[in-house]
C-alpha cells in the first residue's frame, strides 16, 4: 500500500497540488487523469522519490517494493536486455551478479563457499532460479523477439528499448507499480498482452495513459487530479467520464437556478429599498445575495472543446473510387496495386504496421503527392478536407490563432472567429497567440477547427488524437460519431477506431484486408484472424 499524506508542491505561483490526502491499496489498478499540465507525471515522480515535495509525506507499507517504469531510454546502454530486465529487481540482481563472479573466481576459497552459500538460499527464496524464464516471458509478451534479449540496449532501437523498461518495470511481482503512458509504441498484441497482466496483477499499479480503451480494460479506480487535489472515483475512465458529466449538467443547472435567484433578489431590493416599510425585508435580501456570490459554485477545470462537423451538402451516391495505386517510398514500395471503392456512409479505419503506407494513400487521395501509377477519383458531389499528420508548414506564418482561422472562414467578422474559437478552448488572450508558439496539442485543436469550417462531406484524419488530451480526444471521438458524412481515418486509439469506424481497411504484408465491421468484430473474427495469420507470416504484427 502507498499513501499520499498532505502532499503541497508549487513551482512558483503555480500551486500543482495542496494538501493531498489519498491512499492506493493493493488489489487495485488506478487511472491517474487530469488536464494537460494538472500534475499526473509529476505525481508519479514525488511518490517514486524522483521529486520532493514541499510539504508532506509518502508512505509505502514496510517491506514493499516500488517500481517505476523508466522514462530515460539511455541509462541501461551498457546491459544486456535480459538483465536490464532482471535490474527490475535491483536486489535480485546484485544477489545474482555476486553469486556469479563467487563462481568464477580461479581462487575459490572456504569463505567463498560460504558465502556462496549464504547468496544461493537468499536466490532461491526469492525466485532467482525463474528469473530468467519470466524475464523472457515478459518480452516474448511484449513483441521482442529471443534473438534480442542478448544484445546490448545500445545495440538495439528506441522502439523496442520503451518495450524492455516496461519489462523492467513489470519484473519480479513488485507490490507497487508505477507506470507513466505504457502503452506507447506497442503493438496492438503487446497492448493486449498489457491488459491481461495488468488485470491479473494482485498488487497496486498507479497508471497514467491517454489510451481511453487501456484504461476501461484495466482500471478499477480514477484517480482525477482538478484544483490541485485528487478526488479518487470507483470505476474505470468511461464510468468517471459519464458520472462526471451528469454531475455537471446538475452543478450547471444548480447555478442556473441560483443566478436566477440572485436576480430576483437584486430587482426585489432595487424596486423596495427605498421603501421604509420594506427596508429590513430588503437589508435581509441583500444579505442573502452577498452570501450566494461568495459561495458560488467553483467551476470544473476539466475542459472540454466542442468538435462538430457539419457538411454543407450531402454526399451523393459516388464518393470515391480507387484503382491500382503504386507508390514508392525512399526505395520501399508502400503501395502496390491498391484498389477499393468507397460507398456513402461509410466510416473507414485504415490499419495495420505500415503507417508510412497510410499516410501515402491518404496523401495521394487528397492532392498533395502523384501516385506512381494508377487512378483515383472522386464524385461531383464530394467536398474534402484533410487533416495531415505533420501539419507544420499549416503554421509556418506567425499570424494571431484568430488572423490564422479567419483565412478558412466565410464569415470574416471578428466576434464570430472568437466566437469559434472560444469553443475550442481558446478564450480571452489566447486567441491572440502567434501560431508560430503553439504547442502539439493546441495546433491539432487549431486544425480541428478549421476542418468544422471547411463544410466538407467527406473528411481524411491521418492519427489525429496525437497530442491531444483525454478531454480533447473524447469530444472529437463524439464529434465523429454523429458526422453525417464520409470517413477515411487511422488512429493508434483503439476505443476511437471501435466507437466510430464502420468498415476496416488493413494493409498487411501480404495484401490488403477490407472487410465492412466494427474493429472490435473484426479482431475476433475466426475467418479474418486466419487469413491475417497467413498474410503477416515473418512480418511484424498489427499496429493500429
Amino acid at each position: 500500500m502507498i499513501t499520499a499524506s498532505n502532499i503541497s508542491l508549487s513551482f512558483g505561483t503555480q500551486v500543482l497540488f495542496k494538501n493531498v490526502n489519498i491512499k492506493f491499496t493493493p488489489g487495485n489498478c488506478y487511472g491517474l487523469i487530469g488536464a494537460n499540465g494538472s500534475g499526473k507525471s509529476t505525481f508519479l515522480n514525488i511518490m517514486s522519490g524522483e521529486i520532493e515535495q514541499d510539504t508532506g509525506d509518502i508512505i509505502i507499507s514496510p517491506g514493499e517494493r516500488l517500481t517505476v517504469l523508466q522514462q530515460d531510454h539511455f541509462a541501461f546502454d551498457s546491459y544486456s536486455v535480459m538483465d536490464t530486465v532482471i535490474k527490475g529487481y535491483e536486489e535480485l540482481y546484485n544477489i545474482m551478479k555476486e553469486r556469479d563472479q563467487i563462481y568464477l573466481k580461479d581462487d575459490f576459497t572456504e569463505k567463498d563457499g560460504i558465502r556462496a552459500g549464504e547468496l544461493e538460499s537468499v536466490f532461491s527464496e526469492m525466485g532467482g532460479w525463474e528469473a530468467e524464464s519470466q524475464a523472457a516471458t515478459m518480452l516474448s509478451g511484449l513483441g521482442i523477439n529471443e534473438e534480442i534479449h542478448t544484445k546490448l540496449m545500445s545495440e538495439i532501437d528506441d522502439v523496442i528499448k520503451v518495450r524492455v523498461l516496461l519489462a523492467q518495470a513489470l519484473f519480479g511481482n513488485p507490490d507497487i507499480l508505477l507506470l507513466d503512458e505504457p502503452t506507447n509504441h506497442l503493438d496492438l498484441e503487446s497492448i493486449n498482452w498489457l491488459e491481461d497482466f495488468l488485470s491479473n496483477f494482485k498488487n497496486t499499479v498507479i497508471v497514467v495513459s491517454h489510451d481511453r480503451h487501456f484504461l476501461n480494460r484495466v482500471c478499477t479506480h480514477t484517480a482525477d487530479i482538478d484544483f490541485g487535489k485528487i478526488q479518487l472515483y470507483v470505476g474505470n475512465y468511461d464510468f468517471w467520464y459519464m458520472s462526471s458529466q451528469l454531475a455537471a449538467k446538475q452543478l450547471k443547472d444548480q447555478k442556473k437556478r441560483r443566478e436566477d435567484k440572485i436576480s430576483e433578489l437584486k430587482e426585489f431590493i432595487q424596486r423596495f429599498s427605498s421603501n421604509a416599510s420594506k427596508a429590513r425585508q430588503a437589508t435581509s435580501r441583500k444579505k442573502l445575495i452577498d452570501k450566494l456570490t461568495l459561495d458560488d459554485i467553483k467551476p470544473s477545470s476539466r475542459r472540454f472543446p466542442y468538435v462538430n462537423f457539419k457538411p454543407d451538402r450531402e454526399c451523393g451516391k459516388v464518393i470515391l473510387e480507387v484503382k491500382n495505386l503504386s507508390k514508392t517510398v525512399d526505395d520501399e514500395k508502400v503501395l502496390d496495386n491498391i484498389s477499393f471503392t468507397v460507398d456513402k456512409d461509410d466510416k473507414i479505419a485504415f490499419v495495420g504496421p505500415n503507417h508510412i503506407a497510410k499516410t501515402t494513400l491518404f496523401q495521394i487521395i487528397s492532392g498533395d503527392i502523384e501516385p506512381d501509377s494508377g487512378s483515383y477519383d472522386w464524385g461531383v458531389t464530394i467536398a474534402n478536407s484533410f487533416f495531415r499528420k505533420d501539419n507544420t508548414g499549416e503554421f509556418e506564418k506567425g499570424y494571431s490563432i484568430t488572423d490564422w482561422l479567419r483565412q478558412f472562414s466565410v464569415e470574416k467578422d471578428e466576434t464570430y472567429i472568437r466566437s469559434f474559437l472560444g469553443r475550442m478552448l481558446f478564450s480571452g488572450d489566447d486567441a491572440l497567440k502567434s501560431t508560430s508558439v503553439l504547442s502539439g496539442g493546441e495546433k491539432v485543436r487549431c486544425m480541428l477547427s478549421k476542418l468544422m469550417l471547411s463544410g466538407s462531406n467527406v473528411l481524411i484524419f491521418d492519427e489525429p488524437t496525437s497530442h491531444l488530451d483525454l478531454e480533447a480526444i473524447t469530444s472529437l471521438n463524439n464529434g465523429l460519431i454523429d458526422f453525417p458524412g464520409v470517413l477515411l481515418f487511422s488512429s493508434h486509439d483503439h476505443q476511437f477506431v471501435d466507437s466510430i469506424a464502420n468498415r476496416i481497411i488493413e494493409f498487411t504484408p501480404g495484401g490488403m484486408l477490407d472487410r465492412r465491421m466494427q474493429f472490435d468484430d473484426y479482431l475476433v473474427d475466426e475467418v479474418i484472424r486466419s487469413l491475417r495469420d497467413s498474410l503477416y507470416i515473418g512480418h511484424k504484427r498489427l499496429t493500429i
